[in-house]
């Protein structure tokens, strides 16, 4: 079988894939293109970030540096935050606010309006007839290289093509569905955490779509009894294979921490008491009783809610073996004092030393490092079948959405991936 042949089978059943694909750097600069800059609306931040008119929030969309704004008629914008002089970085805060509504290049002080619209050049004429520009300089040839940008439910998505069809419809009504589960009424934002893996952006993009490792690697679920096989759990997935949610639903009964371990192959070793064991409270504030809900947003988003943590998860692209996440808390903008306490205690179980998902870090970077030199060898990903559904049962006993995540990946990469020279299963 050639290389070309394989990658289109790949395209229909994804179940193994070269793990070049997480070292490769020319794979990696086609997913810029392909992906990240192709058919694809990537989230940007959320609205409540960048509330006031001038708000602004540095982000990205995959290694490219963009800036989200609110303008001073209200209207959200984004463009690269790259000066169109020099390519000098424009906006160097992570976030804040322009009263004014003018971004400067601290180099040659080109200045910007909200909308990325060059408005300012010093020297344009020069100075008593020498130097400057010729008189058809036209500033805005020469403005910030802008995004589309459309919202849902307060969450922000950028895109560079031109093609691609509205944000709602590259979410869908499944998406849509369980997005308006989480925003049911205005949020405040909380506060950040930001966390960095020296691993590819695919593998935390594999993690965050699979159950089976759930209760097997994070231990804290099953020893405090959080999360275990028997619970109800539902898993959907689109039908491109680009997003997907799983849900459980809280235990019912009381919670009986032996009967949890009974479930688990492995025992937390050590302490298993809490100090505080308020942290383990899930007070459900949502007219259901799922108390997890991780919906993965291709290509560079995780909306969650464990317990009572909400939260997104921003994927960054730093390069073929590093990856940045960026953690926005979130509550509820009519939270009283009690439940943001409750909500900030809960934190404790996510983020990038939570008790829950510190190990999700340490596991990308070991498929990482376990990977280097493997080029021609093959991941496994048949839990549950060597098939893409739409709906199906994620408890730890499928791997459908990491099959699902790939097949939308190969559609979108097409030919730039054969060209690469991905390699031929023995």
């Amino acid at each position: 079988m050639n290389t070309q042949v394989w990658v289109e089978a790949q395209r229909s059943i994804p179940t193994a894939i070269d793990y070049k694909v997480y070292h490769d750097p020319e794979i990696f600069a086609a997913e810029q293109s392909n992906v990240f800059k192709g058919r694809t609306w990537c989230y940007l931040g959320l609205e409540a970030e960048i509330a006031n008119a001038g708000d602004f929030r540095t982000s990205h969309v995959g290694e490219t540096p963009v800036v989200l704004v609110r303008g001073q008629d209200g209207k959200i914008f984004a463009w690269v935050n790259r000066c169109a002089h020099k390519g000098a970085t424009v906006c160097r805060s992570l976030r804040g606010n322009q009263a004014d509504g003018a971004f400067v290049c601290v180099y040659h002080q080109w200045a910007y309006d909200s909308e990325g619209t060059l408005v300012g050049v010093p020297f344009r004429r020069g100075m008593k007839g020498v130097g400057g520009y010729d008189k058809d300089f036209d500033p805005a040839n020469h403005s910030l290289e802008k995004l589309r940008v459309e919202s849902y439910k307060g969450m922000v998505f950028g895109t560079f093509s031109s093609e691609i069809e509205p944000l709602e419809d590259f979410l869908g009504p499944v998406m849509r569905k369980y997005i308006d589960r989480v925003f049911h009424r205005p949020i405040k934002v909380l506060g950040y955490a930001r966390q960095y893996m020296s691993g590819n952006w695919k593998l935390y993009s594999e993690n965050s779509r699979d159950s089976y490792h759930g209760a097997l690697l994070h231990l804290f679920y099953p020893t405090f009894g959080i999360y275990r096989q028997s619970q109800d759990s539902a898993g959907e997935l689109t039908e491109q294979g680009f997003h997907n949610v799983f849900t459980v639903s809280k235990p019912k009964g009381n919670i009986d921490y032996t009967s949890f371990g009974d479930e688990a192959n492995r025992e937390m070793q050590g302490a298993t008491k809490l100090q505080d064991e308020r942290l383990l409270q899930f007070r459900p504030e949502i007219d259901d009783d799922v108390g997890l809900h991780i919906q993965s947003l291709f290509p560079n988003v995780v909306l969650q809610q464990i317990q009572n943590t909400l939260a997104t998860r921003q994927i960054v692209t730093l390069g073929p073996d590093k990856t940045e996440l960026v953690w926005t808390y979130f509550g509820y903008a009519d939270d009283d004092e009690e439940t943001t306490r409750h909500r900030l205690r809960n934190l404790n179980l996510v983020g990038p030393s939570g008790l829950i998902s510190m190990e999700d870090g340490e596991a990308v970077e070991l498929c990482q490092q376990g990977t280097i030199g493997a080029e021609g060898k093959f991941n496994f990903i048949e839990m549950g079948g060597d098939d893409v559904r739409e709906y199906y049962a994620p408890m730890g006993m499928d791997e459908n959405a990491v099959r699902g995540f790939w097949k939308g990946y190969l559609e979108l990469m097409g030919d730039a991936l054969s060209a690469s020279t991905v390699g031929v299963p023995a």
